[in-house]
């Protein structure tokens, strides 16, 4: 089957559909996957239900499919820094499904691993255990949290090759690779597309089994979302 598409639009032809669970990849605005996010705008696909560690800023990443109002849902642990978000939510435009981020990234991982529901002790006794499961473990009190599949994954790596194997860079790594195995379909974007067999397979984070199609070589923004400098 081959994997390898021209450009974004291409690798999304025919995998859209209104109403959709999409999770996208990245943290903050590292390792988002930029020309993904830009050809989901441009194709018009609304109402979708998507997953991702925040959204974005106003104009760049998730924040231009909010502009757009293709968002109908967000599943999201920071949403901090976009005023359109916060303007949609308060009007009851947008829904928000918010989640502790370390219980975000592993209902997550859980999906990607076949794991339908799992314990964990954050959020017992706030309003994130609100209308869950409780049980006991030894004395302690946890939460039931689902685990989380998608219809689409999009992610965004360093390096990847003909076959889908991806290596991440850094900050990257937060929440694409766990992504990339809970899609039932996953697209990646990659910096550089290599050929098959030159990457180091010690160095692969997603093994290419769980990529279905993958686009590569687009010259990427990588904005810093608040530059901090010393006076």
């Amino acid at each position: 089957m081959k994997k390898v598409f021209p450009n974004a639009a291409a690798a999304l032809e025919g995998l859209l559909s209104d109403g959709m669970t999409v999770m996208a990849g990245g943290f903050g605005l590292c390792g988002i996957p930029e020309t993904l996010i830009l050809a989901l705008r441009d194709s018009g696909v609304k109402g979708l239900t998507v997953v991702s560690n925040n959204a974005g800023v106003d104009d760049f990443g998730l924040g231009l499919l909010l502009q757009t109002r293709q968002i109908k849902k967000m599943v999201s642990s920071y949403v901090g820094e976009n005023e359109t978000f916060e303007r949609q939510y308060l009007s009851g435009e947008l829904d928000l499904e918010f989640n502790p981020q370390g219980t975000l990234a592993e209902r997550i991982r859980a999906g990607g691993a076949g794991i339908p529901a799992f314990y964990t002790k954050t959020g017992v006794g706030t309003l994130v255990a609100e209308n869950k499961e409780l049980k006991v473990f030894d004395g302690e009190t946890y939460v039931m949290e689902r685990g989380l599949r998608a219809d689409l994954a999009i992610v965004k790596a360093w390096r990847g090759d003909a076959e889908g194997n991806l290596v991440y860079r850094k900050t990257a790594r937060n929440f694409n690779p766990m992504m990339a195995m809970a899609g039932k379909v996953t697209v990646a974007e990659v910096e550089e597309l290599v050929p098959t067999g030159s990457l180091d397979p010690d160095l692969i984070h997603t093994p290419g089994i769980f990529v279905q199609r993958i686009t590569g070589g687009a010259k990427y923004e990588k904005r810093i979302e608040k530059r901090t400098v010393r006076q």
